[in-house]
């Protein structure tokens, strides 16, 4: 920045992973361009961020913020509303001691009361919406910021176009500058180096439909000459754990609850089963990973389907839907694995849909409205 001054970044949103790990791209990527910024993170307490963010090295004040419960008349939502307004207001506190130049919202609950707050006081406001059905969050604050960063096309359909800027989304920096070799990884989960490996991940917190898909077909897993490493979720895991005591082994098959290698993990696998998360599917195109798509069809409007969908149209992945899961998902993923032409078609084709330097694209975004409100200030 011109002058002694530092670059501030308040940086809201979370819930989950799909929202936390561009949040911590985008601060990377800031901090990379500007060793000397200083970005403050702000979640809702209890969920997720309020441990991922740490970890990742930055600082974040927690609000008591909560979803709205359905039914909206549910007596509830008085709570929940108070919540909110007392959120506001220490939000507010928090941006006047803090002196940020910019607010970066990434969707979920902390989103709305920052940026409502950091708009009420004068500072520029930059919204990341990571799927093709932009989220209530966003959806509400698009008057209020400065400039929407989107992954999909059509997105004027929720958002003025002339704030719209098609960035994609960024990813976990270590995915990308992972050197591993495919041996190398299935080694470091304990699996055979040369055997064709399945990753299914449902999730940071995991799927019930993955889950039961695989539980259901166990002995075809077993017999077969296929690895597989299966994320359950934290949520699942113990229900899953004593599920699997009560069947014969299956060892060719890595079950953890939560894999915190993931760039390890899809060095390893042949193929990805995974839900449709924007975050995910942006992961997958730019590593060009064949995939099979199980949309989640507990999400608002059911973003996860048209996510899929714009990728099994330019045969970038395979999709399978929720309610054929259960029945049909192992057996593709078995039969998809084994044939190396259709492998290479739909990684050859994911990488086609990649955006490439997200978070920086996005970092150089957020850098000109601090300047600018600098400016203005002068």
């Amino acid at each position: 920045m011109e002058g002694n001054q530092t670059l501030k970044v308040i940086v809201s949103g979370g819930g989950t992973g799909g929202h936390i790990f561009p949040a911590v791209s985008i601060a990377n990527a800031i901090k990379k361009k500007h060793p000397e910024a200083e970005i403050l993170f702000v979640g809702a307490e209890g969920r997720m961020e309020m441990q991922r963010v740490p970890a990742a090295g930055y600082k974040i004040v927690g609000l008591p913020v909560r979803g709205l419960v359905r039914p909206l008349w549910n007596p509830k939502n008085i709570s929940v509303m108070m919540d909110f307004l007392k959120s506001k207001k220490m939000v507010k506190q928090i941006i006047l001691d803090f002196k940020p130049q910019v607010a970066v919202g990434v969707g979920g609950y902390a989103s709305a009361p920052t940026l409502n707050a950091a708009y009420s006081l004068g500072i520029p406001c930059l919204i990341q919406e990571q799927n093709s059905y932009a989220g209530v969050t966003n959806k509400s604050l698009a008057k209020k910021a400065n400039k929407i960063c989107v992954a999909y096309s059509g997105m004027e359909r929720f958002f003025p176009a002339d704030k719209i800027l098609m960035t994609g989304n960024p990813v976990r920096q270590n995915l990308l500058e992972n050197k591993i070799s495919k041996e190398e990884a299935r080694k470091s989960f304990g699996l055979d180096p040369n055997k064709k490996t399945v990753l299914m991940i449902g999730g940071s917190l995991g799927a019930r439909t993955m889950n039961e898909s695989v539980l259901a077909h166990l002995d075809e897993i077993r017999q077969s000459d296929v690895q597989f490493i299966w994320q359950t979720g934290k949520y699942y895991s113990q229900s899953i754990a004593e599920e699997l005591n009560k069947q014969a082994e299956v060892p060719n098959m890595k079950v953890m609850d939560f894999i915190s290698s993931m760039d390890n993990a899809y060095a390893a696998a042949d193929i990805v089963v995974s839900r449709a998360g924007a975050s995910s599917i942006s992961e997958l195109c730019l590593l060009g990973k064949p995939s099979i798509l199980v949309p989640s069809p507990n999400v608002a409007e059911d973003h996860q389907t048209k996510n899929a969908q714009a990728l099994s149209n330019q045969r970038a992945a395979i999709l399978v839907t929720d309610k054929e899961a259960k029945d049909k998902l192992i057996g593709i993923a078995l039969k998809t694995v084994a044939d190396d032409t259709q492998l290479m078609s739909l990684g050859e084709n994911a990488k086609k849909l990649a955006f490439l330097n997200s978070a920086d694209v996005i970092a150089e975004e957020v850098y000109k409205l601090a300047v600018e409100y600098n400016n203005k200030k002068k």
